[in-house]
């Protein structure tokens, strides 16, 4: 009985390891993001087949910037989804940009994932007008007055897209008195 018990007791990790082991899971699930509070107006780029981001004037729209091969994009798009069909008819869009090398593999995965947003390739163009998006994810929240509202570095989730979002979605359209160029 006290091989067992020695046995076990080699097994129990110490309070640190346990702290630490339960802070790297934490990361896992809900990495760290980063919003900053901005004001510019958001560029006028393709967005949706036939449409400019202009063209979406009156809709709040979550701009994301995501690839198929990055984890953390991955884990952010099925609170995505939810939080889209559940703010569509209150005026909310998506527009999730995608990094990957051809339409056809993001299509594949939005359809094999059951994602309904539109999720265009990103173009030079549209990355640069974004201010040179070199890293995933990414995301920007423009208000109905087609204004930058928010810069999401990293990973978003229901909670946060709900604090950023649901604001705007109630706020009147109204046209900003100050703008400040983008960084």
């Amino acid at each position: 009985m006290t091989k067992t018990r020695a046995f076990l007791k080699k097994l129990q990790p110490s309070p640190v390891t346990a702290i630490l082991l339960g802070l790297i899971v934490y990361l896992w699930f809900r990495p760290p993001a980063f919003v900053d509070e901005l004001a510019y107006a958001a560029p006028d780029i393709p967005a949706l087949p036939g449409q400019r981001l202009s063209d979406l004037r009156g809709k709040v729209v979550l701009v994301n910037f995501w690839a198929i091969w990055c984890p953390y994009c991955r884990h952010e798009m099925p609170a995505m989804q939810a939080f889209y069909q559940e703010n569509k008819a209150k005026g909310f869009e998506i527009v999730a940009y995608s990094l990957d090398k051809t339409q056809m593999e993001v299509d594949e995965f939005m359809r094999s994932e059951g994602y309904s947003f539109p999720a265009p390739l990103a173009t030079q163009e549209i990355r640069m007008a974004f201010g040179d998006v070199s890293r995933v994810p990414l995301s920007f929240i423009v208000d109905r007055d087609g204004i930058v509202r928010h810069k999401i570095a990293g990973q978003v989730h229901a909670g946060r897209l709900d604090d950023l979002i649901t604001p705007l979605l109630e706020a009147r359209q109204v046209q900003p008195r100050t703008l400040v160029s983008p960084r």
